[in-house]
């Protein structure tokens, strides 16, 4: 039976990083949280060293003494200590993790590490993902709730782990966030070729599931074609093929904030993200909210959910032309971007909130 006395904790520590996909899904929906609960009803334990913390209507503020060095440390030690000497909370997290003494909602928005063994090469990538494919497992067993971001991944986990999917709420991401950035063009100053000549955009962790390889490829065979590519490399799955091999018509403008990425969306020929692997695919969606063609690969998610929006591409395959693919009709994007709302995703977030808590 559940302790109906338990109140909710937001683990913060994603305000310590950079905003990239998971990061950006739980900042926006903790924002939303705020709006629609009740004033302390739900709290939130950020590090020490957290800057930039918004300050919150409703959600309380939990600043812990210590600060963050690793995100290992902070989730396995001084998170769970602090939940085994404050018992009125469960634990709400958005990145992946669970506590193995004090599990509570999570949100597992994939499961790659389980995936694709070959994309981890050497040792540090190698115990990162055994580590991750053992929070997967402890999540499956032991998480009060489990949350996930769409039917492919709730999919994936249940077959995977043997569960029932029933045990698994799907709640999406969003692309609200664009309507509020303010475009910053002085990109095209610091990398002009951009506004002189036609590109296709890509954005993402340069780690290996993001096939930055197929984008490499095709532009080895098509010299004449301009790839913009944003994105820094993970510290681990990191992809080999930038060092050894990189044709001229490949830009590399390394992490950019959320200006200057609107700027490129907004004026590139298409966005485009081959990737083998994605849990949602939340940089694609961004991208049609700016008003441009997107080209995604027909993997895992994507097709669940860009719909008849996009255009497709093989992952593994670049004999195609995507001049002449973007001539091919889709769908207009704005019945599939209404679709997505951090507002619903948070309401929904709520039900399950109110539900473990008093």
């Amino acid at each position: 039976m559940r302790n109906k006395s338990k109140k909710i904790l937001i683990n913060g520590d994603f305000f310590c990083r950079r905003l990239t996909g998971i990061e950006r899904y739980a900042f926006e929906i903790t924002n939303q949280l705020d709006k629609i609960s009740k004033p302390g009803e739900i709290s939130i334990i950020i590090p020490n060293n957290t800057e930039n913390v918004p300050v919150f209507s409703n959600i309380n503020v939990i600043r812990h003494k210590k600060n963050i060095n690793s995100q290992f440390f902070w989730q396995l030690f001084t998170l769970q200590w602090f939940l085994i000497t404050h018992k009125e909370y469960i634990i709400l997290e958005f990145g992946n993790t669970a506590l193995p003494f004090s599990p509570g909602i999570v949100f597992l928005h994939d499961i790659y590490c389980e995936f694709y063994p070959k994309d981890f090469i050497g040792f540090r990538d190698k115990l990162i993902r055994t580590y991750n494919r053992l929070q997967y497992r402890l999540i499956a067993k032991k998480a009060k709730k489990i949350v996930t971001v769409s039917h492919y991944s709730r999919n994936e986990i249940s077959k995977t782990f043997k569960i029932d999917p029933s045990r698994i709420s799907i709640i999406y991401s969003s692309a609200d966030h664009m309507s509020s950035i303010v475009s910053d063009t002085s990109i095209f100053t610091d990398f002009p070729v951009l506004a002189k000549e036609p590109f296709y955009f890509s954005l993402g962790s340069l780690s290996k599931r993001k096939n930055i390889r197929w984008i490499l490829e095709y532009a080895n065979k098509h010299p004449q074609v301009i790839f913009a590519i944003s994105g820094t490399s993970l510290s681990t799955v990191k992809i080999d093929e930038l060092s050894s091999f990189n044709p001229g018509n490949i830009i590399l403008l390394g992490y950019l904030d959320d200006g200057k990425v609107k700027a490129l969306m907004e004026r590139c020929k298409a966005f485009i993200l081959p990737s083998y692997y994605e849990g949602f695919g939340l940089t694609p969606l961004e991208a049609l909210s700016c008003g441009v063609q997107v080209i995604v690969s027909y993997a895992a998610s994507l097709p669940e959910v860009f719909g008849n929006t996009a255009h497709y591409i093989d992952p593994f395959n670049t004999d195609v032309e995507l001049d002449k693919l973007l001539l091919e009709p889709v769908e207009p994007p704005e019945q599939l971007l209404s679709k997505y709302s951090y507002y619903k995703a948070a309401c929904l977030v709520y039900e399950i909130v109110r539900e473990y808590s008093k």
